[in-house]
Formats: C-alpha cells, structure tokens, sequence
C-alpha cells in the first residue's frame, strides 16, 4: 500500500469542519494560525477561516481558496462514517500508570470506541439516559488523536509515520461505574457522544514529531492532567505499527494514544464530573481547545 509522503500531505497547516454563519458546512483553514479556535468561540470572538474546497478532511487534494467566512460552530474534523470504529491505546503514560498503582504494560493495551462516541468539540457530552444509569462516574481524560491518512496493514515501526495525516486533541469520556463492573472497557467509554474531537486537525507536516506535544484538562479553573507526550510508553510510530500487524487501518481510522495522571477516578476523594462544570481539554501546537458542557442525562 501507497505511503503518504510529507510532499504528498494536503495544502492544509490546521483544518477545520464548521458551521458558517449561514447554517452551512464548510471545510477550512483558520486565517489566525495562532488561534485556539475552541476557546475563541466559548468565549464569543468572531472567528473567520478561508474556505477548502473539498467535501472531506480526507481529501488529499483539497485546494485553499480565496474566499473567507465567519465561522459560527465548529464541527468535529472527521464525520463518524469517514472514521469507523475508532482504536483506543489504554495506559500508555508512565505517570498515569504509577497513579493507578499498575505496571508497565508489555504490549499495548487496545480497546474500542464506536463511531456514535464522536462528538463535536463544542457539544454537550451527556450521560445516557437509562435508568441504571444515575452514578455512571462520568470522568475525562485528554488524548492525542491521530488519523491515519491512507490504508494500511502490516506497517514497519520505521515506516509508520508515512501514514499518519495528523493530530487532533480528544476525550475519551468514561463512565466509570460501568467500566468497573466488566474487564472489557467497550461499554464505559462507548457510550454516545464519548469522544469529542478536535476543534482542529493539524497536519503532519506541522507536527513531525508528536512526543512535543503537551495535554492538559481544566476543570472549573483547576488544572486536573498536565503531561507531555514524551511520557508515552508507546509511541505513535509503536502504536501505529501495532495496531496494523494483521489488520487493516482504513484511511480516516482515529487512535487515540493514552492519558496522562490526573483523572478524576484516581483522585482522592474521586473527581466525577457533573452538569453545569466548564471542562476545557487541551493539546499544544494549534491542535487546540475542547469546550464541551456537561449535561445529567440526553433529552429526546
């Protein structure tokens, strides 16, 4: 299978999918590279992005146009259908092993997260509503998110970077009384709209080594996890040659590599989080700000 090559990576530094003042769906680029796009439109700054004229953020020969438009919400860079089931790395932070009193695994520890958990980077994350749900320990935990750019399988360690596309910050929200109950962690971090992405997709050419990157998660002012993906037991080049061995990774397959320490289930007393709390989620070099509140239960 075909790598993509840095020279073969879109015309895009930072892409974003949003919503134009319009109500339509748009593709682009922020004309304020330094912005935190999430934060800037919590907080309720004008925002303005010159158009892609393309239909997806997997379209490697997107082109950049003249035109700029207002940005009114901003979506999540890859549509649920364009990413599949997406492949979680659990435990892959030294730290974060050490606060859980748990050894360094030998291998990476995968699990998975369904494509309904993707979520915008601005939108509610609720609990779900069922009624053996009223303590589901709703906990956060910020992540590296990368997507693969091209089809692959069975990918060299030394190779894997070729098909990385770029990097996104992530939740991978968790339910933790439901997590507990089974060994398998699908449902507690399966739920819908338990993985917020974005606001940004930042491109590979930008982020050429991702162990720079610095994860933090704010709650109600207070900083909960602040690490850096140096700390990573597994690296990206590792995690994605891992994944791979006998199973394809369709082009628009999201990983999520691991948190840092500082979750709320790790804290003594527990952290859990509640409706009304300001969560933001947040990773270095443009990939931005997630924003999302929280809501006690979906409403139909």
């Amino acid at each position: 299978m075909t790598p993509i090559l840095l020279d073969d990576l879109p015309v895009w530094n930072r892409l974003i999918r949003f919503e134009d003042v319009h109500g339509q769906e748009r593709y682009g680029e922020p004309i304020d590279e330094d912005l935190d796009v999430g934060i800037a439109l919590h907080r309720g700054q004008d925002v303005y992005a010159r158009i892609l004229q393309t239909q997806s953020a997997l379209d490697l020969t997107a082109v950049l146009s003249e035109e700029i438009v207002q940005v009114k919400k901003v979506l999540s860079p890859l549509r649920p259908e364009e990413a599949g089931t997406i492949r979680c790395i659990g435990l892959n932070y030294r730290e974060h092993a050490a606060e859980m009193n748990l050894p360094l695994p030998k291998i990476p520890t995968l699990f998975l997260k369904p494509p309904s958990t993707i979520n915008h980077p601005s939108s509610p994350v609720t609990t779900p509503h069922s009624p053996d749900l009223h303590d589901c320990h709703l906990d956060y935990e910020v992540e590296l998110a990368l997507v693969v750019g091209q089809t692959c399988k069975d990918v060299p360690e030394e190779d894997a970077m070729r098909y990385v596309l770029g990097y996104m910050t992530a939740n991978d929200v968790t339910a933790r009384t439901h997590q507990s109950e089974v060994s398998q962690w699908d449902r507690g971090k399966g739920f819908d709209g338990f993985a917020p992405i974005g606001p940004a997709l930042v491109s590979a050419r930008v982020v050429p080594d991702p162990s720079v990157l610095r994860l933090r998660t704010v709650l109600n002012g207070t900083v909960m996890q602040q690490g850096e993906a140096s700390d990573m037991i597994f690296s990206v080049p590792e995690i994605v040659s891992f994944l791979s061995q006998g199973c394809t990774l369709q082009k628009g397959t999201i990983i999520l590599t691991g948190t840092p320490c500082g979750i709320g289930v790790s804290r003594n007393p527990p952290v859990r989080l509640v409706e009304g709390d300001e969560l933001f989620v947040t990773i270095s070099h443009g990939l931005g700000t997630l924003t999302n509140s929280i809501a006690s239960k979906e409403t139909k």
